[in-house]
């Protein structure tokens, strides 16, 4: 029996592809955490006073990172996006706040204003190397391939 072994392109030899597209209920997961993110955001910045303030604001500061870096991270195996994405959120929220606190700058607006704009840099960055791939497989003549390995029709988004 021989072990398995993992190429640079993938498991069992299938290429990766930047533009693998999540299922059905991840999708719908992933656009319900934008969404409470959204209205964390929104209800910390306006400074309402809502019950639904504090949790949503702490899933944004929890979740936005957490989504902004795993997706960043494309071409890793789904539950070791998970763990580093996981791991990076209350990470990057404790420098956000270390560094407010040594600059005696720190304010509720100013933490959740520096921990979305950076989920939000990610995601812009993510976004811009996705589209530079794809326009470079298209000017290339190169087939994408998809998760099954076949090759796919190139599209111009």
């Amino acid at each position: 029996m021989h072990p398995k072994t993992l190429d640079s392109d993938g498991p069992e030899g299938m290429p990766l592809s930047d533009d693998r597209p999540p299922n059905g209920p991840v999708r719908l997961l992933t656009g319900a955490a934008y969404g409470i993110a959204a209205t964390g955001a929104v209800l910390a910045l306006a400074d309402v006073d809502s019950p639904l303030r504090a949790p949503c604001t702490l899933f944004l500061l929890l979740v936005a990172p957490a989504l902004a870096i795993g997706a960043a991270l494309p071409r890793m195996a789904p539950l070791g996006r998970a763990v580093v994405a996981a791991a990076t959120a209350p990470a990057l929220n404790l420098l956000v706040a270390q560094t407010m606190l040594a600059l005696h700058m720190w304010s509720v607006r100013g933490g959740v204003v520096a921990v979305t704009a950076f989920s939000g840099a990610v995601l812009l960055l993510t976004a811009i190397r996705k589209r530079a791939r794809r326009a470079g497989a298209a000017a290339s003549g190169r087939p994408r391939t998809g998760r099954t390995g076949q090759a796919t029709a190139n599209r111009a988004d």
